[in-house]
C-alpha cells in the first residue's frame, strides 16, 4: 500500500472513494464543495462553454460549472467511483440541471476527442493518477485553443493537527500502515505544481497558494472526515476493533488539545492554451 506503487494508486483510489462516497456530502466535509466552487470561480466560465470535470466525485466542481455555463453549455464529469457518480446525478436532478452528464471513466485515459472543451478542471484528483505528468498531458490535449486547464491540489499539512494524531494512533495498531496511502502529498506547493504542469506540456500556469482552515465542531466529526477522504483506505486495512481504537484515541487527543479547526491549505493553478495552439 505504498504511494509509489503506480497502478496500485489507481486501483486503491477507486476502491477507497467508492467506499468514501457515502460521506462526501456530509456537512462536516463541506470543503469539497468550497474548493470545487473556488476552482470553477477562478476560470471565468461563460454561457455556452463546454467543461470537463476530471475526478469529479459527487459534483463539487461540475454542478457549479453547469450553473455558470447555462442551458446552452455542457458539463461532463468523469470518475472511477460509480457510487460518487450516482450521488452527483441525483444532486443534478434535484437542482434541475439538465446540462450535466456524469460518466464512469479514467481521467488519465479518457478517449475523448482532442480540443473538445473550453475548460478542463481537476480538483484534488491529479495525485491519484499513477503518472501525473501523463495525466496532465491527457487533460491538456482536451483543452481548446484559448481554453483553460485548472488543477487544484492540497497544500502542506493537510487536515493537521488531526492527521498527525490519526497516524500516531494507527501506528499503535499497525505500524506498517503508517503513511502507506497518502498520495495527496505527492504535490503540495506552487513550485511542484508548476513543474508538474510544465512536464505535462501545459502552458506556464498562474498559481496561487491559499492558506486556510476548516472548522471542527466536535472531535467526533473528525472520524466522519476520515471516512469521507483518502484516510478511509487505511481504516479499511484495520480490523474493526482496531479501527475503533484508532477512532477513540484520535478523538481523545483532539479533545485534550482543544482542536477546533483543521488546516485546509490549497494550491490553485490555471493554464491557458494559446489561441494558435
Amino acid at each position: 500500500m505504498r504511494d509509489a506503487d503506480g497502478e496500485g494508486i489507481r486501483a486503491l483510489s477507486a476502491a477507497t472513494y467508492t467506499a468514501a462516497a457515502d460521506h462526501f456530502d456530509d456537512p462536516v466535509l463541506s470543503f469539497w464543495d468550497r474548493f470545487g466552487r473556488g476552482t470553477v470561480d477562478r476560470i471565468g466560465l461563460r454561457p455556452g462553454d463546454r467543461v470537463l470535470d476530471a475526478c469529479c466525485g459527487t459534483g463539487a466542481s461540475a454542478l457549479p460549472a453547469a450553473r455558470l455555463v447555462g442551458p446552452t453549455g455542457r458539463v461532463l464529469g468523469v470518475d472511477l467511483a460509480e457510487p460518487a457518480l450516482a450521488r452527483a446525478r441525483a444532486k443534478a436532478h434535484r437542482q434541475g440541471l439538465t446540462n450535466v452528464e456524469f460518466r464512469a471513466a479514467d481521467a488519465g485515459r479518457t478517449g475523448l476527442p482532442s480540443e473538445s472543451f473550453d475548460a478542463v478542471v481537476c480538483v484534488f484528483g491529479i495525485f491519484f493518477l499513477p503518472d501525473m505528468a501523463a495525466a496532465v498531458a491527457e487533460l491538456w490535449r482536451l483543452v481548446r485553443p484559448s481554453g483553460t486547464l485548472a488543477v487544484t491540489v492540497w497544500g502542506p499539512r493537510f487536515l493537521e493537527p488531526a492527521t498527525s494524531a490519526f497516524w500516531a494512533a494507527v501506528g499503535v495498531e499497525r505500524a506498517d500502515l503508517v503513511g502507506g496511502f497518502h498520495p495527496w502529498t505527492r504535490v503540495t506547493d506552487a513550485t511542484a505544481l508548476t513543474e508538474l504542469l510544465r512536464r505535462g506540456g501545459a502552458a506556464v500556469p498562474e498559481v496561487a497558494e491559499e492558506p486556510g482552515t476548516h472548522p471542527l465542531a466536535t472531535p467526533e466529526d473528525w472520524w466522519t472526515i476520515v471516512l469521507g477522504t483518502g484516510y478511509r483506505a487505511t481504516v479499511a486495512r484495520l480490523e474493526p476493533a482496531a479501527a475503533q481504537r484508532v477512532r477513540d484515541a484520535t478523538v481523545r487527543r483532539l479533545r485534550a488539545d482543544g482542536v477546533r479547526e483543521l488546516r485546509t491549505n490549497v494550491v490553485y493553478a490555471r493554464s491557458r492554451k494559446p489561441d494558435g495552439a
